[in-house]
């Protein structure tokens, strides 16, 4: 009997070895049964940014081997840089926490942001749901109403702190342009600034065509807010209004423009940490590939006015890296354009 369970178990051991597919197909599936994959959102419920992560988190467990489920946890503060630097030094490194954060943020690490605390080559890029494009846009009746009136007349918008698009865009096109932005600080995120112009306190926003339809839906088809211009070379033909780019005079604005306007090509960038071992990581990509064909994926995704138009982790890996090699004085010029860092906090001294 000994001998006839020996001889089994050194057949498997053979098999195994002849077939290491199956191997690391198992041992995903055997990590992943019954976990709960935590994952981490960089901004507070309610904006786009999180409703798609709780989208593709009531998704994506059914394609990992193990079927795990998801637990958003969301982790606002320092315009994402406080979930970004918890997922590149504090997450576990074992595939069991994944993370989505700004688009704008390999940019902020390029410029050297005190806070960061992270380098976005070594991240494990798992892939984004969509591409759109960034506008600016006032409120139907505010002062400016067109791109061209921002050289005579101030637009006073809401921001959401360094490191978020909405505060980061108009400071640019007012250094790089000379446009007449005045941003109003304070405010959570993208959906309370847009609340704001609603109340009344602010005039206009900087943010993502998805990211307006998705929390005021019909409020650019309506014409309530008013695309002035995107930030991407070629216009929105369906909004009439010229790209950022008509109003660059000089090579170097136009660089700079190229730059800054180059980290909407990351869409809604979702990541692990560095260390993640290849099989899960390869589990993880493939799984959010299938998420975005996914039936029911789709039809909720449609339900909620998103638009997918995914990128795979292979691809947002090489736009990373290409961003990464933009001339030292193009992303330097940039830096001196969003103004003076943020000081970094003093330690208190124990007593």
């Amino acid at each position: 009997m000994r001998t006839s369970s020996a001889l089994a178990g050194l057949c498997g051991l053979v098999l195994a070895a002849a077939v290491p597919g199956a191997v690391a197909a198992q041992s995903v599936a055997d990590f992943y049964k019954g976990k709960q994959i935590e994952f981490i959102i960089g901004t507070s419920s309610g904006g786009s940014y999180d409703l798609w992560a709780r989208l593709i988190g009531r998704h994506m467990g059914r394609h990992i081997p193990g079927k795990p489920s998801f637990l958003p946890k969301n982790m606002p503060g320092a315009g994402h840089i406080k979930a970004t630097n918890y997922l590149f030094n504090v997450a576990p490194k074992d595939g069991s926490t994944i993370g989505t954060f700004s688009r704008n943020i390999p940019t902020r690490a390029l410029l050297k942001h005190p806070a960061v605390k992270f380098k976005p080559e070594a991240f494990n890029w798992i892939g984004s749901p969509e591409l759109t494009n960034r506008v600016c846009v006032a409120k139907k009746g505010a002062p400016v109403q067109k791109g061209e009136d921002l050289f005579a007349r101030e637009l006073i918008v809401g921001g959401a702190g360094a490191g978020t698009a909405v505060s980061t865009t108009p400071a640019v096109l007012r250094g790089v342009l000379d446009m007449k932005f005045r941003v109003v600080e304070g405010y959570k995120g993208a959906s309370d600034v847009i609340l704001a112009i609603e109340r009344g306190e602010v005039q206009g926003i900087c943010q993502t065509v998805s990211g307006i339809n998705s929390s005021h839906p019909g409020w650019l088809k309506d014409g309530k807010l008013v695309v002035l211009f995107n930030l991407e070379r070629k216009p929105i033909p369906e909004y009439k209004a010229p790209s950022i780019f008509s109003f660059a005079k000089t090579t170097e604005q136009r660089q700079i423009l190229a730059f800054y306007s180059s980290n909407t090509e990351l869409g809604r960038p979702i990541a692990a940490p560095p260390g993640v071992p290849a099989d899960r990581l390869t589990a993880l990509r493939r799984a959010f590939d299938a998420t975005m064909k996914d039936p029911a994926f789709m039809a909720e995704a449609n339900k909620q006015g998103f638009e997918i138009n995914a990128l795979t982790g292979e691809e947002l890996t090489e736009r990373v890296v290409e961003l990464g090699n933009t001339p030292a004085a193009i992303v330097d010029r940039t830096e001196a354009l969003l103004g003076p860092k943020p000081k970094k906090k003093k330690k208190k001294k124990k007593q």
